[in-house]
């Protein structure tokens, strides 16, 4: 299995529930690719302006499909448009795990 996870940080707590519906009403198109496992946004305990994005995958080459598809490009295009500009600039921290034990 293969997790890759965005991690970012909301430029105020006013702002938080607004992010947290964007995903919950999320177009779920990621979900419909070749080897896609789960998603999931995580609110850290302690720090609720950090949120993280959390995608399993079956395999590395399947995120990697995923990343280079028209599907993965329409998304973060709409992204970039985004009315309130401060969220559509945050930049998130991108980090890749292999699961090598369960």
């Amino acid at each position: 299995m293969f997790i890759v996870q965005s991690t970012f940080e909301i430029p105020s707590i006013d702002k938080v529930d607004e992010v947290i519906e964007i995903y919950k009403n999320r177009s779920r198109s990621v979900d419909k690719e070749p080897g896609f496992l789960d998603f999931n946004l995580l609110q850290n305990a302690k720090k609720p302006t950090s949120l993280t994005v959390q995608i399993l995958w079956k395999t590395k080459e399947d995120y990697k499909n995923w990343v280079t598809s028209d599907s993965f490009k329409k998304i973060h295009e709409l992204e970039k448009k985004y009315p309130d500009q401060q969220l559509a600039n945050v930049v998130p921290k991108v980090e890749q795990f292999m699961v090598v034990a369960k």
